[in-house]
């Protein structure tokens, strides 16, 4: 099995122009490393759930011509897809790696899960809040944080569910980023205990029905 660390060339492949020199690039030396890194996850993330979460490596089939700024690994309990359901993402771009929980715009019923987060953010959003280096991105490509969790107050996080049903592609994305310069001098295990780490601070997101 590859190795599941990345290297400095691993990011530099975002540096490619054009969609096809691009995408080799992700093929050859991104892709392999996040299949990796899914088959070393899945099973640890599944005990820590409480039930079975599959790994799906982005395939990017959607795009033909706009290279992609960054790709990622994510786990969802549907063996079939994850858009439509709550997921963790591990995502790699040109200038960090991110850790994310994302209730995406093609989840299924985003007006539910938002009503379910408010009802349940006076308990979890200070816990959130304690979190070290925890924030709020605006969008799930996004490299730059919009706001840190501990800069909010507990109805801000409240809040952030208003995202989801703000316009038809709302969405919202929690998680932690490292830049790649650090990153890129990380271990296997290394990697592995910063993806646990954050999911399991994220899990009551996760949970939310």
């Amino acid at each position: 099995m590859p190795s599941s660390a990345f290297v400095t060339g691993d990011f530099k492949v975002f540096d490619a122009k054009g969609f096809q020199p691009r995408m080799a690039e992700i093929r050859s030396r991104v892709r392999p490393k996040l299949e990796a890194l899914g088959k070393s996850l899945a099973p640890a993330l599944s005990r820590s759930l409480g039930g079975e979460v599959f790994a799906h490596v982005a395939r990017h089939a959607r795009r033909t011509v706009n290279p992609p700024d960054d790709t990622w690994v994510a786990f969802s309990p549907d063996a079939r897809g994850y858009k439509k359901h709550c997921h963790f993402k591990v995502a790699v771009s040109r200038h960090c790696v991110r850790f994310l929980f994302e209730v995406g715009p093609e989840h299924a019923d985003k007006k539910r899960w938002a009503a379910a987060w408010k009802k349940n953010a006076p308990k979890i959003a200070p816990v959130l809040r304690r979190v070290k280096s925890l924030a709020w991105f605006k969008n799930e490509h996004d490299e730059e944080l919009a706001a840190p969790l501990a800069d909010l107050t507990p109805e801000g996080i409240s809040e952030l569910a208003d995202e989801l049903t703000r316009t038809r592609d709302g969405q919202l994305v929690i998680g932690r980023a490292t830049p790649a310069d650090e990153a890129a001098r990380w271990t296997e295990a290394a990697y592995r205990a910063a993806a646990l780490e954050t999911f399991r601070a994220l899990a009551p997101l996760y949970r939310l029905r």
